[in-house]
């Protein structure tokens, strides 16, 4: 249950991220308003996460997938170029989370 909450709060972050750029620097009224909850609602869900999980490993964890996830988005969404470089550094920060879930725990 506890990485439902993390992966819930994950994509409301990737939501919210997405509606903060239609919003304009808040400058339109919906996706202001949608990131807002968005945010909101992500931020309820990580603490509830937290009750069951490490903390660095549940951040390292929502760091990564939205930087990802992100990333993607405003490739597909907003034109945004990926480079290889970029591409390359996403694959080591996915690594790393690895290396974090796998390893990152002493006494669990």
């Amino acid at each position: 249950m506890h990485y439902l909450l993390l992966g819930g709060a994950i994509a409301l972050e990737i939501f919210a991220t997405t509606q903060l750029k239609l919003s304009e620097g808040f400058t339109k009224l919906g996706p202001s308003v949608l990131s807002l909850l968005g945010y909101g609602v992500c931020f309820f869900l990580f603490s509830k996460a937290l009750n069951r999980l490490d903390l660095g490993i549940a951040y390292a964890t929502w760091s990564a997938v939205g930087i990802v996830g992100t990333s993607v988005i405003a490739a597909l969404a907003f034109g945004q170029k990926l480079t290889t470089a970029g591409m390359v550094g996403m694959a080591l920060i996915v690594a790393g989370v690895l290396v974090v879930n796998l390893f990152g725990s002493a006494g669990h």
